[in-house]
């Protein structure tokens, strides 16, 4: 195993656990996106990390992605003013020590989500983590895109198929895709050391996406204009099991 590595995406990680921890209780409504992204960029850089999503690469315009009610990722931060009962999904990355780690939440703003928005973050929340503990040494990627997939279509939820998960290091996207659905025993075969984001995606409706291109041509939006909702965490594949190394 990389040493060097496991430390940096540790402290990476842990950086990024805090900011999250710190966004839920900053998000409230009244705030534009674009104020959000001059604060979560102020919380990277007062951490001594890298703003991930500025580099020349990737010429994100903004330091986060931050997806309201039918965006489903790739949110651009706005001027738009959240209100109470939005949908908002975050989804981050920042480079600590040469290496990056991803991590993504979705949250109800205010204090009373309907019915329909506990079940869909209940469920894809839920699928992240049945996802998360298929990983381990020989474990395929079809253990965990079959768990993830499984646990979607139990609560209805439309299944995103044309974005996944992927791996990660010294490079914020990497081989292999991870995707949410499979089946089981199926794709590669991860390895102690390995380091992959597991991403589920979700919809209230249909699972069709489509680019807002003569917008911003980043956003990606259901089609049908039903939720989207979106959980990650960065892993690290270890001799017994898994590592969870963006979580506080």
């Amino acid at each position: 195993m990389d040493e060097k590595k496991v430390s940096a995406m540790r402290a990476g990680g842990k950086i990024m656990a805090k900011i999250f921890a710190d966004l839920r209780e900053y998000t409230k409504a009244g705030l534009t996106g674009k104020e959000i992204d001059k604060w979560v960029e102020k919380q990277i850089l007062d951490a001594g990390a890298g703003v991930a999503y500025y580099e020349p690469e990737v010429n994100f315009p903004g330091s986060i992605c931050i997806s309201v009610n039918d965006e489903l990722i790739h949110g651009i931060p706005k001027d738009i003013v959240l209100e109470d009962g939005d949908k908002v999904s975050y989804d981050l990355v920042i480079k600590y020590q040469g290496y990056y780690v991803d991590s993504a939440f979705t949250m109800i703003v205010g204090n009373k989500p309907t019915a329909a928005q506990k079940h869909l973050l209940s469920f894809t929340e839920s699928s992240l983590y049945e996802g998360i503990e298929q990983v381990r040494d020989g474990a395929k990627l079809g253990d965990i895109g079959a768990a993830v997939q499984k646990t979607l279509e139990k609560g209805k939820l439309g299944v995103i198929r044309n974005y996944v998960g992927h791996g990660i290091g010294t490079s914020m996207h990497m081989p292999p895709e991870v995707p949410n659905y499979g089946k089981k025993g199926q794709g590669l075969t991860l390895h102690t050391g390995d380091t992959i984001c597991i991403e589920p995606m979700s919809s209230l409706g249909k699972p069709d996406t489509v680019v807002v291109e003569d917008d911003d041509g980043w956003t990606v939006c259901l089609r049908d204009g039903s939720l989207g909702c979106h959980f990650e965490h960065t892993i690290l594949v270890t001799d017994d099991g898994y590592e969870i190394l963006t979580q506080a």
